[in-house]
């Protein structure tokens, strides 16, 4: 048995939760999020309100499957009652964000700016030039969107500019030696 998987979902108050077979649609103060479960567990709601996740059977793939959907669940629900964010530090002299209505213009040492558009349900904040917060209560999305804007600029390992994660270490090289 799943150890994540056969945990119910507590569903806070204000937050509501349709289950329609395999359609999960997650209704809560911040938005509405909807997604389809994949085949091999079945949803049901216990006695508290909280969505409880089963499966069909127990082959590898139904097996594999309970946990994932359990989380998929929480993380809606999380979503639309707190939401997701991510920050990111822009490392480097020079280096910096800004805002330009909903989306983010990026200068990070290239010659020309570069514009990273907002999907729809992602928000970006800049407290301070050099960071940048993106937020939105899709947790698959808010991470993808945050990566890809790392991917602009990845940081290096030899002076440790680029764009980071707040809190990822990047590992130093050593750089050349100097010649007798």
């Amino acid at each position: 048995m799943s150890r994540i998987g056969k945990l119910p979902v507590p569903v806070p108050d204000g937050v509501d939760v349709e289950l329609d077979g395999l359609t999960v649609t997650v209704k809560g103060p911040k938005g509405e999020l909807t997604r389809t479960m994949p085949e091999g567990v079945e949803l049901s709601r216990d006695d508290d309100g909280a969505v409880v996740v089963t499966r069909t059977g127990e082959s590898r793939d139904e097996r594999s499957r309970h946990g994932l959907v359990r989380a998929l669940i929480a993380n809606m629900v999380h979503g639309v009652s707190d939401g997701y964010s991510r920050t990111l530090e822009l490392v480097g002299v020079g280096y910096r964000a800004i805002p330009k209505g909903s989306d983010l213009e990026l200068q990070v040492g290239y010659s020309h700016p570069v514009v990273i558009e907002a999907p729809d349900g992602i928000s970006f904040e800049v407290p301070q030039a050099t960071r940048v917060v993106v937020s939105g209560i899709d947790k698959e999305l808010v991470g993808q969107v945050a990566a890809n804007i790392r991917k602009v600029r990845p940081p290096e390992p030899y002076k440790g500019k680029g764009i980071k994660y707040e809190g990822e270490v990047i590992r130093r090289k050593a750089g050349k030696a100097a010649a007798r």
